[in-house]
């Protein structure tokens, strides 16, 4: 039997490899699309959107953040659905005091929030007569100019009587702001709205080790570490485990008021002053 090719094959056609479907292409393209998401959203920056006004007067309901994962170590909170594939944190590092972290909040540990670092383990912590008492040293606050904010579908005045009229008619709210300076020399703005129980005057909270203290900035309006971590009331003292990246920058910012169906409500809705802020 001859081996030599037919010569009513052309040569061209009978070395040709198999043809790939361009599905299986396509279908390889997104695997690989979805594995690069995946290890960016892991290991380097993720977004977040804020959903409550517990960090006024930085962050409103509306904004959209990036967080970047690298700085407090990994655990399986930094996965998506914290998929338990780190079996404990790697390359843990603490936050400093006054970092805006993103954390898996106790007590079922699946619910993403975002507060400010006020104690760290070993740390006293306390409110009198709302002030922040760090260590037994009081935290500075000072009263500076009202913080006013529209009022729009994403905010509503948590009290009336913080509500207002401009001069031009619309409404906006207006709380008490305080600039609060902590020992490192970081400063941060909060809201304090008159003395509120428990959340104006507390037991002495002892940070320890393996946990973190965190506060809302809006300090009267906010389930935090000084309330037991039962769900809707508060956070208690959140494990470093859950700790899933420091707050960075906003990337978008809308007030509520765009309609998908009318495209030009998508620039008049955002808040392009807000953009690119660092936190």
């Amino acid at each position: 039997m001859s081996d030599t090719i037919d010569p009513a094959v052309p040569e061209a056609t009978a070395n040709a490899k198999p043809q790939k479907s361009e599905t299986v292409d396509f279908l390889q393209f997104l695997v690989k699309l979805l594995i690069f998401v995946v290890i960016l959203r892991s290991f380097i920056f993720a977004p977040f959107s804020i959903p409550s006004e517990s960090m006024l007067p930085r962050l409103l309901v509306g904004d959209y953040i990036v967080v970047t994962k690298w700085n407090y170590g990994y655990s399986k909170h930094s996965l998506p659905f914290s998929v338990p594939l780190i079996p404990q944190r790697i390359f843990s590092t603490l936050p400093e005091r006054g970092d805006v972290a993103v954390f898996k909040a106790p007590p079922g540990n699946k619910t993403d929030y975002i507060k400010r670092v006020i104690g760290l383990p070993g740390d006293f912590i306390q409110m009198r007569n709302g002030i922040l008492y760090l260590n037994g040293v009081a935290i500075p606050k000072k009263r500076i100019a009202n913080f006013n904010v529209p009022v729009s579908p994403n905010t509503v005045c948590s009290q009336f009587e913080f509500q207002e009229q401009t001069s031009d008619g619309a409404l906006r709210c207006s709380y008490p702001r305080y600039l609060e300076t902590l020992p490192s020399g970081k400063s941060y703005e909060v809201l304090d709205t008159g003395p509120l129980g428990q959340k104006d005057n507390s037991e002495i909270y002892t940070v320890p080790a393996g946990h973190l203290f965190m506060m809302g900035d809006n300090r009267d309006n906010s389930a935090d570490s000084r309330f037991p971590a039962v769900e809707g009331v508060g956070i208690g003292l959140v494990p470093v485990e859950n700790l899933v990246g420091k707050a960075r920058f906003i990337a978008f910012s809308t007030d509520g008021s765009a309609s998908w169906v009318l495209p030009w409500t998508w620039f008049t809705a955002a808040r392009a002053n807000r953009i690119g802020e660092g936190l």
